[in-house]
């Protein structure tokens, strides 16, 4: 998810972050009260900030997830998740996408144009 479009979409993310509470995870850092923000990091050709929507760790093992909701701005979320990919990969961690009900579709184009293979988390 964009940051602009973080404040409408608080109620998925903090449904998403009820999902991963259930499922185990520990020491979740999200953009919203009551949790630490998630380390942020500078893309200077556009002098924005990109931040995964939230940060977990199960098992030793850090995770970063993102909530696919339908965007306008496909460009800067394609960039975002190919930066989390490789940020992933880069510090053996992991990074998965949790989609909800009528977002799954333009989610998996996303990924289909990435040319990520990525299972998707379903809520």
């Amino acid at each position: 998810m964009i940051y602009s479009e973080k404040e409408e979409n608080k109620d998925k993310l903090q449904e998403s972050i009820n999902y991963l509470e259930n499922k185990g995870f520990e020491n979740i850092k999200a953009d919203l009260d009551g949790y630490e923000k998630p380390k942020s990091y500078l893309k200077k050709s556009t002098n924005e900030f990109i931040a995964p929507d939230i940060v977990a760790e199960r098992a030793g093992i850090k995770h970063y997830f993102e909530v696919g909701l339908k965007s306008e701005q496909k460009k800067l979320l394609k960039s975002k998740w190919r930066f989390l990919e490789v940020l992933s990969r880069m510090k053996e961690h992991r990074f998965k996408i949790i989609t909800y009900h009528g977002h799954f579709r333009f989610t998996n184009e996303l990924l289909k144009d990435l040319n990520l293979d990525k299972k998707l988390i379903r809520i």
